[in-house]
């Protein structure tokens, strides 16, 4: 049975169109089927959960729901397979294969975001002519992650402009525009000279940037169709992918859609006479955003945003390779758009220009920037690719590496100073890893058409390895990092504003430990209650606008029946089952089944409605084990901390 005192419970008032003998009957319903301390899978779905929270709106500088709580996304990309022919540019070989990964997805990490990759070379393959039976595919693929409780922004893919850009015999391939396209083109002979990796064609292969720069061009192609500009050809077929999307989509599943990524990493290929990164992104790219935008208004996703990303060197970690940009000139967009960019640690990757392994507090100042930008934008901003390959000689950085990533996810700051300046934490960051890939090392993809050469090994592109996800021998998805980094505490909706949160997951490099947010000396009661378990700290000001309660995803092995919450709003070891009165919750702290996932569980936050309140939580594994006198002086420290810290 849980244990618990609390300052009481939420006075929560009705929505209009809702019944309060309705809702009452509901939460007695519940009650009835979930005891105290029983998983909050036998309760029925809360008040709160549907449409309104399925829903994702743009409000300034974050994500909104329905209920105006602030929203994190968190997934994978889904996924590098789209790149391939084997599976003719679809994620998955079978609609089977989608539900299992999606089903997997939530089961062993909590994503409840995908980015959705699609093949423009597979929605066109003539001039013109849109393959439904493609867009048919794809969109059944879709609804597997959408039916599940996912949501999902596609993701209209491009790496190297073309595969058909590329030889037999050439060592590397690309992927996205059709080979109508390069047919018409006529590029020269493609070769990239002396690259150690893949990304070097981007910059040094004159077929790729010559009709990188066709494309922004739009220059006139000829076709056995006629003559068309090739970039109206891509938005063309964006719209009709979008309009088919909006119309085989259900209600339900298409509230899931919380917008479009229009392309993948631009860039100029080559630029004009006197032009620059800075110039080319104001007067080129954002204009294509443009085009974009009414491609998504006449397709019927006014609703949703564009998710548009920069010039894709502007926030690259090598100072040689970086270039000026991140829509620096762009007058603030407004909630039709997204801040969306990518991060590698090109460093780490190279072996070269960072020898050893991350470390604490490695990527904040990168991912700061990406704040800072979000911020001047007005944007809600979205890490929409990162990660570290998993084999190779430099994949022993990869435990580091990641932890480090979404260590700066969480917060601008790191772990040695959060807890001494944690008003400095700065927004949570939505994100989705690359990548998320149930073939990954079962490949059968013949290397640019060549069936003597079929890559089999890892994403089976272009020698990267980064999928977080396999099949093992039994047929099962299994994890390919450590649970503890993928399956993580995270903020995935608030009822106000985040001020400031971190997640000390105990990941591990190998046998060691990797602790990086220690609770300091200060607070002797809380390190006691934490012990060596992993524990996550949320501090948020609630706006008084919303009935709706603050939720957390909890990790798969964090117990509901030993997991220790230690807030204002009470403290708590074993939260009980959700229940309700209407919308006034029976407990502060509470669980709930995960949507969509019955075995997954979050915690669940009822604060009162007061506007301008900081309230705090720290949630713990349990691992320490807790006692009410505990509990309660871990309480008085943290009031303490909270009202000293400056929020």
């Amino acid at each position: 049975m849980p244990t618990h005192e609390t300052r009481g419970t939420r006075t929560g008032r009705p929505r209009p169109g809702r019944t309060r003998l309705l809702g009452a009957a509901v939460a007695l319903l519940a009650a009835a089927a979930a005891a105290p301390g029983t998983p909050a899978a036998a309760a029925e779905a809360p008040w709160f959960d549907g449409r309104a929270a399925d829903r994702v709106t743009v409000d300034g500088t974050r994500f909104a729901d329905g209920h105006g709580r602030e929203v994190v996304l968190r997934g994978f990309n889904v996924s590098g397979e789209t790149k391939l022919e084997e599976n003719g540019g679809l994620p998955f070989a079978t609609t089977a294969d989608a539900r299992t990964s999606a089903a997997a997805m939530r089961d062993l990490t909590g994503a409840n975001a995908v980015r959705f990759l699609l093949s423009w070379a597979h929605a066109e393959p003539r001039p013109g002519q849109v393959d439904t039976g493609y867009l048919e595919r794809a969109t059944a693929q879709m609804k597997a992650f959408l039916d599940a409780g996912i949501r999902v922004f596609p993701d209209f893919h491009q790496d190297l402009y073309s595969r058909h850009l590329f030889d037999q015999d050439s060592w590397y391939s690309g992927d996205g525009a059709p080979e109508w396209v390069v047919d018409a083109g006529g590029y020269p002979k493609e070769s990239c000279g002396i690259c150690f990796h893949w990304g070097q064609n981007i910059t040094q292969n004159q077929a790729v940037t010559t009709a990188t720069r066709d494309f922004w061009h739009n220059r006139a192609l000829t076709t056995d169709a006629g003559t068309i500009g090739v970039q109206d050809a891509f938005l063309d077929t964006a719209e009709k992918t979008m309009s088919h999307l909006a119309r085989h989509l259900t209600a339900d599943e298409f509230t899931r859609v919380v917008g479009f990524d229009p392309l993948n990493e631009p860039y100029a290929g080559v630029y004009d006479a006197g032009q620059n990164s800075r110039t080319w992104e104001k007067s080129v790219l954002w204009p294509f955003y443009e085009k974009f935008r009414a491609r998504m208004d006449a397709a019927g996703w006014q609703d949703k945003p564009a998710f548009v990303e920069p010039n894709m060197f502007w926030n690259s970690n090598l100072d040689f390779q970086r270039q000026e940009g991140g829509f620096l000139d762009t007058a603030k967009p407004g909630p039709d758009y997204v801040l969306n960019t990518h991060y590698y640690d090109q460093k780490a990757i190279s072996g070269v220009f960072m020898p050893g392994k991350a470390a604490d507090g490695q990527y904040a100042a990168d991912f700061g920037a990406l704040r800072d930008r979000s911020a001047a934008l007005d944007l809600p901003a979205v890490m929409s690719e990162f990660g570290h390959p998993l084999t190779g000689f430099t994949s022993d950085k990869a435990p580091t590496v990641v932890k480090g990533m979404y260590q700066a996810l969480d917060s601008r700051l790191p772990g040695a100073t959060w807890w001494t300046r944690p008003a400095a934490s700065g927004a949570v960051l939505s994100s989705t890893q690359w990548q998320w890939d149930i073939y990954s090392g079962r490949h059968h993809e013949a290397m640019n058409g060549d069936t003597g050469e079929i890559l089999t090994e890892g994403d089976a592109w272009n020698g990267e390895d980064l999928s977080a996800v396999r099949l093992d021998d039994s047929g099962d998805a299994a994890l390919r990092q450590d649970t503890r980094l993928l399956d993580r505490l995270y903020p995935r909706a608030v009822a106000g504003t985040t001020l400031a949160f971190t997640f000390e997951d105990r990941s591990r490099d190998g046998s060691t430990t990797l602790s990086w947010d220690r609770v300091p000396s200060s607070l002797p009661n809380v390190a006691k209650l934490t012990g060596s378990g992993r524990y996550g700290m949320l501090v948020w000001r609630s706006d008084g606008g919303t009935d709706a309660p603050t939720e957390l995803r909890l990790p798969r092995d964090f117990d509901p029946a030993r997991t220790t919450v230690v807030s204002d709003l009470g403290t708590v070891t074993g939260p009980p089952a959700y229940t309700a009165h209407g919308h006034t919750a029976d407990h502060p702290i509470a669980t709930a089944a995960e949507p969509g996932d019955t075995d997954g569980h979050r915690l669940v936050l009822s604060a009162p409605a007061d506007a301008g309140t900081v309230h705090y939580a720290l949630i713990a594994d349990g691992t320490a084990g807790s006692s009410a006198e505990l509990r309660a002086a871990a309480r008085s420290e943290l009031t303490r901390w909270a009202a000293d810290a400056g929020f």
